[in-house]
């Protein structure tokens, strides 16, 4: 299946992967906080997830505002979306299977329906292993499980949502270089692209392995055509960009948080902001070709963004 074959269903657009070699390319920003802003409450254990079956209208109205801002890509609300996590809400593996499905048909709905006629594409988002079991464990990794385990837990849902044909799978927020290689191997075969997106701190995986030995991990893949990281602070993005570059040789993609902490006890953001548009430029010259925002990061940064990269295109 060619690379961008759902992309061409709507009309003679470039594929992703050419429209991703001459670069640079928006993602859109964070889609929990997007919904929130809409008044949707996401404090179940699928998360945004919950509103494919709820609520599949509000996740169309999130990816429409960002393309409203300039992204060009819009991330599918599959994150927290397995087969196990929708087991315990009482959906067998077909109503799970179909929900995963509409996660890349609703964003293709939202993409088609851009107002300005630009070509947008649809990423299916891949969370690691710990968000389903919903207890923080994705940002500690470890989870007790080995490569071979943990490629079994991904290949059966990245089964279906290639077969729902998105432009490219965003394997993202994976805090552990052994669920990197995990989803790596996962991947192939599935005719559709990826990229691989670490959740580090400071120069390491959330799981403390040097960020060294996990863009390495990709860096032999053909299926991965972009290694980055992504939930994170903006500081941690600054150094992360040049060393994935190094490291892959392969196109860069980031998507930080706004820069402020969760406060577990007071059960709110807290901190400064530290993500402007304008530290964009820098991750650009390193080898940044995918730049959006992860948690806290809404439609007006993502604008900021659009903004700087329109006057790189011209």
């Amino acid at each position: 299946m060619d690379a961008n074959t759902a992309g061409a269903r709507s009309g003679p657009a470039p594929s992703f992967l050419s429209a991703l070699a001459r670069g640079p390319l928006v993602l859109d920003g964070g889609l929990s906080n997007q919904l929130e802003a809409g008044g949707e409450r996401l404090d179940g254990a699928l998360w945004s997830a919950r509103l494919l079956a709820e609520r599949p209208r509000a996740i169309v109205a999130a990816h429409r505002a960002y393309f409203a801002a300039g992204a060009d890509l819009a991330t599918t609300a599959t994150y927290q979306a397995t087969f196990e996590g929708f087991a315990r809400c009482g959906a067998d593996r077909t109503r799970a299977a179909e929900l995963l499905r509409l996660g890349v048909e609703l964003a293709r709905e939202a993409a088609s329906g851009a107002p300005d006629g630009r070509p947008r594409w649809v990423a299916a988002s891949v969370g690691p292993y710990g968000a389903m079991l919903a207890d923080g464990s994705e940002y500690r990794g470890r989870y007790g499980l080995g490569v071979a385990e943990l490629e079994r837990f991904h290949r059966p849902r990245l089964e279906v949502l290639a077969e729902a044909a998105p432009d490219v799978l965003a394997l993202e927020t994976v805090p552990d270089a052994d669920e990197g290689r995990a989803l790596v191997r996962a991947v192939r075969g599935l005719g559709v692209p990826a990229w691989l997106s670490y959740s580090v701190l400071g120069d390491r995986t959330r799981a403390g392995q040097p960020l060294v030995e996990a863009f390495a991990v990709a860096a032999e893949a053909d299926e991965v055509v972009a290694v980055g990281v992504n939930c994170c602070t903006p500081d941690d993005a600054d150094a992360a960009v040049a060393l994935a570059a190094r490291v892959t040789g392969k196109p860069v993609v980031v998507y930080p948080n706004s820069g402020e902490r969760w406060d577990a006890a007071r059960r709110t953001w807290a901190g400064p902001v530290r993500f402007a548009a304008d530290r964009v430029d820098a991750w650009w010259a390193a080898g940044a070709r995918l730049v959006g925002g992860c948690c806290r990061v809404g439609p007006t940064t993502v604008s900021e963004i659009a903004a700087g990269v329109a006057a790189r295109r011209r």
